[in-house]
């Protein structure tokens, strides 16, 4: 495949994932922080997100299998979810982490739990999607081209 065709391939699997909900325009706004002085800001960012969001998930996880759930924690931890995945543009996820945060507000064990679900579906879809994206970037970069600039309308 040539660039030409692997920038095309990229932007129409970009486009995607805007049209499918999993980014937003935050998601945008990374990637105009991004240069040839810091060609790799995205990545760092994301992978950072990643690191933060399978530690939260983790304690999530562990704070909704005790007996007596300190939901005011569970909270804390959805809130920092919702904060890290909106600065990376991760929609669903912060969607997602919305409707969790309400049912923590009415202390509603099974609520939580099957949102907690959801959130570990959606980050783990986004996560293979940008991972997917990444890949894709570097198959461009190794073959001599740049990464095209987003410009979204749609």
């Amino acid at each position: 495949m040539d660039v030409g065709q692997m920038q095309r391939q990229w932007l129409d699997y970009t486009r995607s994932l805007f049209i499918e909900g999993f980014l937003d325009n935050q998601f945008l706004q990374l990637q105009q922080l991004q240069d040839e002085n810091n060609p790799e800001f995205v990545v760092e960012v994301v992978s950072l997100f990643f690191e933060d969001s399978e530690r939260i998930l983790k304690d999530l996880t562990f704070a909704l299998d005790q007996q007596g759930v300190d939901f005011k924690k569970v909270d804390a931890h959805v809130h920092q979810l919702k904060g890290s995945s909106s600065s990376v543009g991760a929609q669903r996820v912060k969607n997602a982490c919305i409707a969790f945060r309400n049912f923590c507000e009415e202390q509603n064990v099974e609520a939580c739990l099957r949102c907690l679900q959801q959130v570990k579906q959606e980050y783990c879809l986004v996560k293979n999607k940008l991972e997917t994206l990444f890949r894709l970037e570097q198959q461009i970069v190794a073959a001599g081209g740049s990464i095209p600039m987003m410009e979204l309308s749609f």
